[in-house]
């Protein structure tokens, strides 16, 4: 992680930002123990969820962050190259399905010209 462009993740960072805002820190702290905790998802398949969700964010803290509570959870190297990778696919298919959009527009604009030539 670039220590030009992020600063780097501190305890002294964490009490600052529980300090500024301490009910709202803890309220969040408490949101992330439960969404993390097992469930019908086991924790390990959270924290992989989170690491490939992580870089479809590009948020390097959580990259970092969820990675290494996905090892801790049992994840081992090669699921988590596979969870980026379900990552960079979701990714590239959302621009690839949004292509749709952009053909019916081109659609719609020749329409309209096709329609002022008509009526010239």
């Amino acid at each position: 992680m670039s220590e030009k462009m992020y600063p780097p993740s501190s305890p002294e960072t964490a009490r600052e930002r529980r300090a500024l805002a301490p009910e709202i820190h803890a309220a969040f702290d408490e949101f992330s123990r439960r969404v993390f905790a097992d469930g019908a998802l086991p924790s390990k398949t959270k924290q992989l969820i989170a690491v490939a969700v992580a870089h479809v964010t590009q948020c390097p803290y959580c990259i970092k962050g969820h990675t290494k509570a996905a090892l801790r959870h049992g994840a081992t190297p090669q699921e988590l190259m596979e969870a980026i990778w379900v990552a960079a696919e979701m990714r590239a298919g959302g621009a690839f399905a949004h292509a749709a959009i952009c053909i019916a527009t081109m659609k719609g604009e020749e329409a309209k010209k096709e329609e002022q030539t008509t009526r010239a």
